[in-house]
């Protein structure tokens, strides 16, 4: 609300919506971003979005450490699991390589994207460079803002621009990976490149000896990607063949439609109009919405490992097997427990809300406010044109469940409700009629 950030002034209301969108780094907005902020509203909301971005695990963690109401050494380790740290001393040198490996990725997406427009979008260098921050920043951070009109499905980017829209959904991914998988592929490709280097010079003889490169968490989240983006893809190229990707090359299709199936992981941004695309469509964008990305990463959703999870422990108990095990380990049952835990609580979350905005907006759509409550707690961003025609309680509404998404689900409650002492005593078990 600041008054050179706006041309003609906005409400409070949306106001705050676009503030804890940005963020929340959801990329849901109320009103036409071109039309209503100046370059200075621009330039707040990337720093907005940028804080959002670093700023997840550290906000998470001391929002939890906030409630817990001390500074335990328990509650110390919490916030180091929480940031992936090896030790209560390394705190804040892990923290500073998070920011510096975050900059060092979104410099490099600014410059690819840079030499991908260059020239092609009747701009001076200065708006190029200012376009190529805006838009790495906001990929990596999968917030999902532009400063284009309608988005990048603008006509100044759908003609000539298939490496633009690649470099975006890169940078979509590596921020939806998670910064501790970043980290472990980083030491794999050092390490590769290590021995390579050692035989083609032959100083050292290249021992033989089996190295874990990969952790668990690794396996689980690359793998889950790589299928949810190859299935997506397919998806979307078989229903939107001739509907929403008509009129565009081969070559043309299937870049959107890889696009459209990277933007789901929480990013929100949209080469296409998503009411274009058909119903099984936008199910199936609900469905990647409400998975989102990885743990520790910009993205939201129940998290592809905790997807993952709750997979394999359905697949344990269709076998009948009393383990959930996965690449010669067993799943820790804490960790099955919080998975569960995650998707029972967002269903729940989902179903108040969907109540909620039908109470309040009788005239619109399910589906269209379903994809809208869904966008907002797993902090996408996308919407079938539905944000602007909300009323102001609505948008409270969707306020809330991106600040819930962005905080965390497990970690909101651990927040709120207090916690149960470890008691001495044990009850005896018993079996619950299931079927």
């Amino acid at each position: 609300m600041l008054p050179r950030c706006t041309i003609s002034g906005i409400s409070w209301v949306d106001s705050l919506f676009i503030s804890t969108s940005a963020v929340c780094v959801t990329g849901l907005t109320s009103v036409d971003l071109t039309t209503t902020f100046t370059t200075e509203g621009f330039v707040v909301i990337l720093l907005l979005i940028q804080i959002g971005g670093l700023g997840v695990m550290t906000l998470t963690s001391f929002f939890a450490l906030f409630f817990m109401g001390n500074t335990s050494l328990y509650n110390q380790l919490v916030v180091r699991d929480m940031v992936n740290s090896k030790s209560l001393g390394s705190l804040l040198s892990t923290l500073l390589y998070t920011l510096g490996f975050t900059l060092v990725i979104e410099t490099m997406g600014m410059i690819t994207i840079w030499l991908s427009i260059h020239g092609t979008m009747d701009m001076n260098l200065e708006e190029e460079l200012a376009f190529a921050v805006f838009h790495s920043i906001s990929a990596f951070c999968n917030a999902g803002f532009s400063t284009l009109p309608g988005n990048l499905g603008n006509p100044l980017m759908m003609n000539n621009h298939n490496l633009f829209y690649v470099l975006i959904s890169i940078l979509v991914i590596l921020g939806g990976i998670g910064f501790p998988i970043l980290v472990n592929l980083k030491e794999i490709i050092f390490y590769r490149l290590k021995r390579m280097t050692q035989f083609l010079l032959r100083k050292n003889k290249v021992s033989a000896k089996s190295v874990q490169l990969y952790n668990l968490n690794t396996r689980i989240v690359v793998t889950m990607t790589f299928l949810l983006l190859a299935a997506g893809t397919l998806i979307l190229l078989a229903f939107e063949w001739n509907h929403a990707f008509v009129g565009m090359s081969i070559a043309e299709k299937c870049t959107h439609a890889f696009f459209n199936a990277a933007c789901p992981r929480t990013a929100g941004f949209s080469s296409v109009d998503f009411s274009l695309f058909g119903i099984q469509s936008i199910l199936i964008y609900i469905l990647l919405m409400w998975i989102g990305g990885g743990a520790q990463s910009t993205a939201g959703g129940i998290k592809v490992n905790a997807f993952a999870v709750v997979i394999l422990n359905l697949a344990a108990v269709i076998r009948g097997s009393q383990r959930v095990e996965v690449h010669g380990r067993e799943l820790a049952h804490d960790s099955i427990r919080r998975s569960n835990g995650t998707v029972v609580m967002s269903l729940i979350i989902l179903f108040v809300s969907i109540f909620l905005l039908s109470w309040l907006e009788p005239t619109l759509p399910l589906l269209s406010l379903t994809f809208e409550a869904v966008s907002a707690l797993s902090t996408v961003g996308s919407s079938l044109n539905l944000t602007p025609l909300l009323q102001e309680s609505s948008k409270l509404v969707i306020v809330v469940l991106m600040f819930v998404g962005r905080v965390g689900l497990i970690t909101m409650m651990l927040g709120i409700v207090k916690q149960k002492k470890n008691t001495k005593y044990k009850y005896p078990s018993d079996n619950i009629i299931i079927n």
